[in-house]
């Protein structure tokens, strides 16, 4: 069973609020509840925009211009502030930590995520899913990322499973769900949110709660 990290096994969603009221506490000091929630939307979109980059200078640059803060980070330390503090703000519930213990016991496991090295390791380490899985595969360290079959085809090498007999749950239609259609793997939809797919993909399953994941294994 393979498994996407961001927004699949981590709530990315609850993560930038935190990263947000990290930021507004190091800026902004005291703000008006209802400035704060404009602010807090105006910085998910930003997110948003430079989701998938490596560099969030942009992203932070960017809100700064729009809401000068009382304290402006210096750009040069905007990714050390991001890589450093981002990664803090993620845990994993215990539903999902269940889940994936409960299949590990049936079958080998892997992360395959794409993203930068150092965040994506960190945010593994602090929810401790490095200690629940057979494998942890990582775009920037291997040289290629989702949709690329070859990341997919580097996680049945290192497991010694055929596509046949792999699984790969991810909340992103094109870049899980696709890549791994490109490798021959049935792709379960992780779609909590309920999103139409308008893409002529179409996944093995969808599910929109982690739990329903093992009703496979049964």
């Amino acid at each position: 069973m393979l498994f996407d990290l961001d927004d699949t096994l981590l709530d990315r969603d609850e993560a930038v609020d935190k990263m947000f009221l990290i930021i507004l506490e190091k800026c902004y000091g005291d703000v008006k509840h209802s400035v704060k929630n404009e602010m807090l939307q105006k910085f998910k979109e930003y997110d948003s925009r430079g989701y998938g980059y490596g560099d969030k200078t942009k992203v932070l640059e960017s809100f700064f211009d729009e809401f000068p803060p009382k304290y402006r980070l210096p750009r040069n330390y905007i990714q050390d502030f991001w890589n450093n503090n981002f990664p803090q703000c993620f845990t994993i519930s215990q539903s999902t930590m269940s889940v994936v213990n409960a299949i590990k016991k049936q079958v080998k496991v892997a992360v395959i995520t794409n993203g930068s090295t150092q965040r994506q390791k960190a945010k593994i380490m602090n929810t401790n899913l490095n200690s629940c899985f057979d494998i942890i595969i990582i775009s920037e360290e291997v040289g290629f990322s989702k949709p690329d079959k070859r990341i997919f085809e580097l996680a049945l090498n290192k497991l010694d499973v055929q596509p046949e007999s792999a699984l790969f749950v991810g909340d992103n239609i094109e870049k899980d769900i696709g890549g791994c259609q490109n490798a021959n793997i049935n792709g379960i939809w992780f779609n909590p949110h309920m999103i139409k797919n308008d893409t002529v993909l179409k996944p093995y399953a969808e599910i929109n709660s982690f739990d329903r994941l093992l009703s496979y294994f049964t």
